[in-house]
């Protein structure tokens, strides 16, 4: 009897440990799978650069202005004359003739470039020279001579024929110059009588010339009778110089 209690007590722990044994077998961790690879660095970029020139147009001999920026390069030049430069400036430049910079910028990640065009003109022409002559206005003053009258009188005198032959020189050497002949008298008479006097008077000067080859439509004529006389003193030195026939310029 007791034989038989002990048989079946080692049995029972025997089944126990076995149980526990499948048991923990059943429940083991399984073992953690290798962690991923570590991915490749990423590429390094290329480095970015500008260029640009201020201004962009100039004259021959004038300087313009280049600027430039980059990150990330370890060596940057700029073509043509510059040479090597940093990361960031400006310098200025006097080309000769048009051009295009170009500024090169390498790194780890590979160059890049930019670029700017300066165009270069002609200087301007220098102003025409100024004139160091008398001017159209004060030839006119000094070459136009006047036709002076008897009294009472609208015939072309010899000295006037011969003031108006300089006159007329003049005309034709300036045909873009147009005049008026203005009629004067003296104070004596009525204003009616020398206003249609001083008429005649203009006319006669106006005719002469174009008999000396002036054209008629570069002529006008107006009376003044003795509304403006040049001379104010009542003796006849200063009626002389009151009756004449008067050449102003027109335009």
């Amino acid at each position: 009897m007791n034989r038989v209690s002990s048989s079946l007590y080692r049995g029972a722990i025997l089944t126990a440990m076995l149980s526990a044994v499948f048991v923990v077998g059943c429940h083991k961790t399984p073992p953690k799978p290798p962690p991923p690879p570590e991915p490749p660095p990423a590429p390094a970029p290329r480095p970015p650069v500008s260029l640009q020139a201020n201004p962009t147009s100039i004259n021959k001999g004038d300087s313009t202005t280049l600027s430039w920026t980059s990150t990330d390069a370890t060596q940057l030049t700029i073509a043509p004359d510059v040479g090597a430069v940093t990361a960031q400036g400006s310098t200025k430049v006097t080309p000769s003739d048009s051009a295009t910079y170009t500024i090169t910028a390498s790194g780890p990640g590979g160059s890049a470039d930019s670029s700017v065009r300066v165009t270069v003109s002609a200087p301007p022409p220098p102003p025409p020279p100024q004139p160091t002559g008398p001017s159209i206005d004060e030839l006119f003053l000094r070459d136009v001579k006047d036709a002076y009258f008897d009294f009472n009188k609208a015939d072309i005198r010899a000295d006037a024929r011969e003031a108006l032959g300089k006159t007329a020189d003049f005309l034709r050497k300036y045909p873009q110059i147009k005049a008026t002949i203005e009629g004067h008298c003296d104070e004596r008479g009525s204003t009616e009588y020398n206003l249609v006097l001083g008429d005649r008077r203009a006319t006669a000067v106006k005719n002469y010339l174009v008999q000396l080859g002036i054209s008629a439509d570069r002529l006008n004529t107006v009376s003044y009778g003795k509304e403006k006389p040049f001379c104010s003193e009542s003796n006849e030195e200063c009626w002389q110089r009151n009756r004449v026939g008067h050449l102003v310029k027109a335009n």
